[in-house]
């Protein structure tokens, strides 16, 4: 049996949103720091496959002039309501995500990257399927925009990690599922 994990890797405003309501992600650069890459290239090593929801999917197309970056470096996976044909090393997936989780989970691999949205982490929590949790809380309030957690999932209790803070003011919490 593998010991993949599923680990939802993100970034947040500190009132808790992913991007403004037209996803905006210019705030982002706030912290931005020569030679900083809060410990991005060091995940990046224990991961291999990559899920995301079809939102991001093509707000990330429109952001790179229709590159999916990501589908260079991992198994892709993204999650939509809509049978699509897979394409450039991206697999569009549209069946039950826990039976999807469970299938990559035990295989041999590395551990799963998920990069959002609200609507995908809000499904995987509400089955309880992540693993670990990595935000980096970035110190700028957007008053207003997409959130990362939507609400309405079951109690979930973690077990807190150690925490990092950077000079940028940039805060990377970490939990576990108990």
């Amino acid at each position: 049996m593998s010991n993949r994990k599923l680990i939802l890797y993100i970034s947040m405003s500190l009132d808790g949103f992913l991007a403004t309501k037209d996803d905006d992600l210019s705030w982002l650069s706030v912290v931005e720091r020569e030679g900083e890459d809060y410990g991005y290239v060091a995940f990046n090593e224990t991961v291999d496959t990559y899920i995301v929801g079809r939102k991001t999917y093509d707000v990330v197309l429109q952001l790179t002039g229709g590159t999916f970056p990501a589908a260079e470096k991992y198994n892709c996976y993204v999650i939509t309501r809509q049978e699509r044909a897979s394409k450039k090393g991206v697999t569009f997936y549209n069946g039950y995500i826990a039976e999807l989780i469970q299938k990559l989970k035990s295989e041999d691999g590395k551990n799963i990257y998920c990069d959002g949205g609200g609507q995908i982490v809000k499904l995987l929590m509400d089955k309880n399927l992540i693993d670990e949790y990595r935000i980096s809380v970035i110190p700028t309030i957007l008053g207003d925009g997409k959130r990362l957690f939507i609400g309405g999932t079951p109690l979930i209790n973690l077990e807190a990690l150690p925490s990092e803070q950077f000079d940028s003011g940039l805060i990377q919490l970490r939990y576990r599922r108990k």
